[in-house]
């Protein structure tokens, strides 16, 4: 038999279910409906849905066939008109499943069930106690295997699929690791793989991500909605006015195997705190790729998800917020505390709108490692069972999560990587190069001044040392004329008194008077 594709919707008076049966007979069907019980048939189609609210047979009901669409309508009429039908959304949890609904053990206290079901049904969580970690310890028992996976429900997997699954996570041999040796690996491989230089020129230099911080995903505005509804009416809407899924994903829902979980007061707080844990990634990888998915998509939401990558198990809220702060810090290519606080803000949104929305963000997820070989294995360990457990989830449940996630506080001081003294070492480093520059620009300032004041000086010593070279010139000059003057002088001087040799041998004085012939 084929599940048909089908839709809820509702009004304060009546319940709508539109069925699609493309190959039936619009003749030929058979329906029943009684209480919180719905049937269909007609062949090849049958459905049967286990409703949240109560519909009764009193003439009103209504069943109309479009030959366009190839869909029936069906209008039932509510049992206690005016009231709302919650999770007509949860398309899984509506699906009965093939044997009974309720979690019973198959040997138990008679007349525990019922107490036990009343407990997980108004149980409260308190979410701000101080969770002690479980020790194990030599007197402990020691199991053969070691539990992971949702609930902490698997066990053997990594033995049967050793070689695929050491490419997923980056605990070796999980199946004989407990929690505390988990934690210890994962604390020694993250702190050898924090770069603070890639830390500081993310935080020094950060236009890019910057950038990413101003994208705003489908949430952000159905936030904003809800925000104004309930400022206006404090009534219940509708959550398909907020929160919608596409046809790919309510056949994905129809896919789905429902049943229940078998989950100890523990193992419920893990799971809480493990979806806050994978929220917290998702909504990382949303925003650094602005809701463009790609192939890196998978690599991030289970690197930075610890639930997913170590199999961790965390005891409070804030044990979340620090690991996945020191996981931002240490692996992905944007490494910034400003998108781990916008992470955290986008998960609290996102329980606040209501599992529809958490349901909407899991089914997202699953089709990422679905398309993802072989993170595809982690649907099978974590995200299909997310995915159902959530339909089933209380609304008030989640408010109070989103409630206590926003009340918790965190800061770089709590990731461990003395990242304020290395945001001041490098606000030093920044400092003393702004001074060097500001130094190096007055000193390039004032070197044309100087330069112009030493071709001045330059300019007149050379003119005062020609000056002084032409006069020494025309003194050298003027010297040199009256030595040859005094020297033709002299020589005047020495032929005049030279002593005279006359013709006869006879020397004769210079005042000799020349004897006059006649």
């Amino acid at each position: 038999m084929i599940t048909p594709a089908f839709e809820l919707s509702q009004d304060p008076d009546f319940l709508t279910i539109i069925i699609e049966v493309p190959y039936a007979r619009a003749s030929e069907f058979d329906l029943y409906f009684e209480g919180e019980d719905f049937k269909f048939y007609s062949k090849p189609y049958f459905l049967r849905l286990t409703l949240p609210g109560r519909i009764v047979e009193d003439g009103r009901e209504k069943a109309s066939y479009n030959a366009d669409k190839r869909t029936l309508t069906i209008r039932l009429p509510k049992e206690s008109p005016g009231q709302y039908f919650e999770g007509l959304d949860m398309v899984t949890s509506l699906l009965a499943p093939k044997k009974s609904r309720s979690a019973k053990h198959l040997v138990e206290e008679i007349g525990a069930s019922a107490a036990l079901s009343e407990e997980e049904e108004e149980e409260e969580f308190e979410w701000e106690i101080e969770q002690t970690p479980y020790e194990e310890t030599a007197e402990s028992f020691p199991p053969l295997q070691y539990c992971y996976g949702f609930g902490n429900l698997r066990s053997g997997v990594f033995q049967r699929l050793q070689d695929e699954l050491s490419d997923v996570v980056d605990i070796k041999d999980p199946d004989k690791t407990p929690v505390c040796e988990r934690r210890k690996k994962r604390l020694a491989a993250e702190a050898a793989k924090f770069d603070p230089d890639h830390y500081l020129a993310d935080s020094f230099e950060d236009e890019a991500i910057q950038h990413v911080l101003k994208y705003k995903p489908w949430w952000v505005e159905a936030h904003e909605k809800m925000t104004a509804l309930q400022g206006k009416s404090h009534q219940k809407h509708d959550s398909n006015t907020l929160v919608v899924f596409t046809e790919e994903e309510k056949e994905q829902l129809r896919r789905f195997t429902n049943k229940s979980y078998l989950l100890d007061k523990r193992s419920r707080h893990h799971v809480y705190l493990s979806l806050i844990d994978i929220l917290l990634a998702y909504c990382y990888d949303i925003c650094v790729n602005e809701g463009d998915q790609n192939v890196e998509s998978s690599w991030n939401v289970r690197k930075l998800s610890a639930t997913l990558c170590w199999l961790e198990c965390f005891y409070d809220i804030h044990d979340v917020l620090v690991c996945f702060g020191r996981r931002v810090l240490c692996y992905p290519l944007h490494r910034h505390f400003d998108l781990v606080t916008r992470a955290l803000n986008d998960t609290v949104m996102i329980l606040q709108l209501g599992r529809a929305a958490v349901l909407k963000c899991l089914l997202d997820i699953h089709k990422i490692f679905r398309e993802s070989d072989p993170a595809y294995l982690l649907n099978d360990l974590f995200i299909t069972d997310y995915c159902v457990w959530i339909q089933k989830t209380k609304s008030k449940k989640l408010a109070a999560l989103s409630e206590s996630l926003q009340k918790t506080a965190l800061a770089k001081s709590h990731l461990g990587f003395e990242l304020e003294e290395l945001e001041a070492a490098a606000r030093l480093v920044q400092e003393e190069e702004r001074q060097l520059k500001a130094a190096a620009a007055v000193s390039r300032q004032q070197l044309p001044s100087s330069e112009s004041e030493t071709s001045d000086s330059e300019e007149s010593s050379s003119t005062s040392s020609e000056t002084e070279g032409s006069d020494s010139d025309e003194q050298e000059s003027s010297a040199g004329e009256d030595g040859k003057i005094n020297s033709s002088q002299g020589v005047l001087q020495e032929e005049g008194t030279a002593p005279l040799i006359d013709c006869n041998g006879l020397r004769q004085d210079a005042n000799t008077s020349m004897v006059e012939y006649k």
